[in-house]
């Protein structure tokens, strides 16, 4: 399996909830989570840097940073 999990929101009920993975192929971060839709703050991110038609913007809630530090730092060896 290419994507390994590395965490999901744990104030969530496991289902449909912000998450993310690493590539084991690549290093890359994988992130699911809600889509940014807001005009204001997609304009904010374009002004830092375009986002091309295959990009998207996703947030993610500020209590998982731990769990992903936590889970990168856990698996550094396989990241790149």
């Amino acid at each position: 399996m290419r994507l390994r999990f590395l965490t999901i929101d744990p104030d969530t009920n496991g289902d449909e909830c912000p998450a993310a993975f690493v590539d084991e192929e690549t290093g890359d971060l994988v992130f699911q989570g809600w889509a940014v839709t807001d005009p204001d703050d997609l304009a904010q991110v374009s002004q830092h840097s375009r986002i091309a038609e295959n990009e998207s913007v996703v947030r993610l809630p500020a209590h998982m940073r731990a769990a992903i530090l936590e889970a990168l730092n856990d698996h550094n060896s396989s990241v790149r």
